[in-house]
């Protein structure tokens, strides 16, 4: 299900991980590591995803790794 939030499109975990071709379980271990942040939590606890911004997250941990990566070896 997709909502919009203060003109931004939000969406389940679900659709999230089909969108970015991960795993919902993957989704929910990045979130539990802080790789990522849900736009909001729901008052019933579920998160709501803004695709544009987990993709935005997602390139910066990659980002720092490459960096790391590179600087340690």
């Amino acid at each position: 299900m997709t909502i919009m939030t203060a003109r931004r499109r939000t969406v389940g975990s679900g659709e999230l991980a089909a969108e970015l071709g991960l795993s919902r379980r993957s989704i929910s271990r990045y979130a539990e590591r802080g790789w990522i942040r849900p736009a909001l939590v729901t008052p019933g606890g579920q998160y709501r995803w803004d695709v544009e911004d987990v993709r935005k997250q997602l390139d910066a941990l990659r980002e720092r790794r490459q960096n790391h990566e590179s600087s340690s070896g």
